[in-house]
């Protein structure tokens, strides 16, 4: 880019040298008003100090809201541990007998009896209890890790879309300085009848659309700015700027240790297996129904004065009889058994869509990688090469101002066109690194490379 500004740079003094005696003051208006119009399109100043991504994932990590509810709720899960493995209240109980209906008063008349009774759940149901709670903790726990991991790849991905609007507004400023080069060489063969109107209203046009250009860069940083704030917790209104570079050049893994990788670390199936144990857990529990339940008591009894053994304690226990009541068990545990299943189907199910997104993700990685690398080693040199050639043909008279025009307008697509890839293949490293639940520096150190 810095051959073509000084190519151009030299050209328009060059023509400038010979047709300055022609310039008249109203000689080029049209040509000066494109100027001024590439002028209104320049990039606004960064707002802030620059954030990388390290420092955008850390503060969305801490400050994010969707966190902080999975958070809490994996606080409510861990509460509830002690809760479900324990007792029910101890139970007091005072009774009244023999009392004189026509002297109520009389308490020594009549017997009274002070009991304190314990409920006892059946062998085992208390550890299952506690096991199945402990079990909502874990999956409340993947459950926080999931939304960890999308918040992280939508960062990533809003990163990407501002840090390549950011791009887009660079690249764009140094073609517009390109421009000014071609647009004086233009005004000045202008003056001396060298360009035709007729080019100069189809060259208004062309430069107008790199004003259009920065309209949509702008509104892309915008948007992408509010995402990214709205993630870190911060007001979307906030100014934001971004460092960093994308990274077209990483190996991607193979398919098969993908999958396998998936299968330990992505956060939703490790939700999905923790959910199917639990739902196992809850099975057993329901066959633990025919464990009879006990109930334990110790009293005290007052008999009324004059009594032979006016001191008397009293111990009492009871069952459960659940044998009796076969057909609501029975169903309890068909239900149980029901939900088991469920969980499995969904627990494989799930297996089966995680394997199909790896897929595509893999897919689109590649080919986004393929387009990248296009781009930059084929497209874009020989756009470039062809501006070459174009600004030589116009300094040696052998080529019209819109032909060196087009030129320029090539190699600015082209070079949008490559940045655009480049993002995209960042966009699709991040729907791999959800595809898996791991992060991708992780993924190249546990995995083969696959060449794109």
């Amino acid at each position: 880019m810095k051959f073509f500004a000084s190519a151009l740079c030299v050209l328009a003094t060059a023509t400038f040298t010979c047709a300055v005696w022609a310039q008249t003051p109203a000689a080029g208006d049209g040509l000066m008003k494109f100027a001024a119009l590439l002028e209104s399109g320049q990039p606004p100043a960064a707002a802030g100090p620059a954030l990388t991504l390290d420092q955008v994932e850390r503060i969305a990590l801490a400050a994010n809201p969707e966190i902080e509810v999975a958070v809490r709720r994996v606080a409510v899960a861990s509460a509830h541990v002690p809760i479900a493995g324990a007792l029910d209240d101890p139970t007091a109980m005072y009774q009244g007998w023999s009392l004189p209906l026509r002297k109520p008063w009389d308490l020594n008349a009549g017997q009274h009896m002070f009991t304190l009774s314990q409920a006892l759940p059946g062998g085992g149901k208390r550890a299952l209890r506690t096991s199945v709670a402990e079990s909502d903790v874990d999956v409340t726990r993947a459950q926080l890790d999931q939304v960890r991991l999308d918040v992280t790849v939508r960062v990533h991905k809003a990163f990407d879309d501002l840090l390549l609007a950011q791009d887009e507004m660079r690249i764009h400023a140094q073609h517009v300085g390109i421009a000014r080069q071609a647009i004086e060489a233009a005004r000045i063969r202008y003056t001396v009848g060298n360009v035709s109107q007729q080019d100069i209203l189809k060259a208004q046009v062309a430069l107008t659309a790199l004003t259009e250009h920065m309209i949509r860069f702008d509104r892309d940083a915008g948007l992408a700015s509010a995402r990214l704030n709205t993630l870190m917790g911060r007001d979307p209104a906030t100014p934001l700027n971004v460092q960093g570079e994308h990274a077209v050049q990483s190996p991607l893994p193979a398919i098969q240790a993908l999958e396998a990788l998936a299968l330990q670390t992505r956060p939703d199936l490790v939700a999905a297996q923790k959910a199917a144990a639990r739902s196992h857990k809850e099975q057993a529990l329901a066959r633990r129904a025919y464990a009879p339940d006990f109930t334990i008591a110790a009293g005290y009894m007052l008999m009324p004065t004059g009594s032979n053994m006016r001191n008397n304690y009293m111990v009492e226990g009871s069952m459960s009889i659940p044998w009796l009541n076969r057909r609501k068990h029975d169903a309890e545990i068909a239900e149980a058994s029901a939900r088991a299943t469920e969980q499995d189907a969904e627990l494989a199910e799930l297996r089966n869509a995680a394997r199909g997104q790896i897929q595509e993700a893999l897919v689109e990685a590649q080919s986004a990688q393929r387009l990248a690398h296009m781009y930059h080693d084929q497209l874009l040199p020989q756009a470039e090469a062809t501006l070459q050639a174009s600004v030589i043909a116009y300094a040696n008279n052998k080529t019209g101002f819109l032909d060196l025009l087009d030129s320029q307008m090539t190699v600015i697509d082209t070079d949008l066109a490559w940045i655009q890839a480049v993002a995209d293949f960042d966009a699709r490293l991040a729907d791999l690194e959800l595809a898996t639940g791991t992060p991708f520096d992780q993924l190249q150190q546990a995995t083969p490379e696959v060449k794109p």
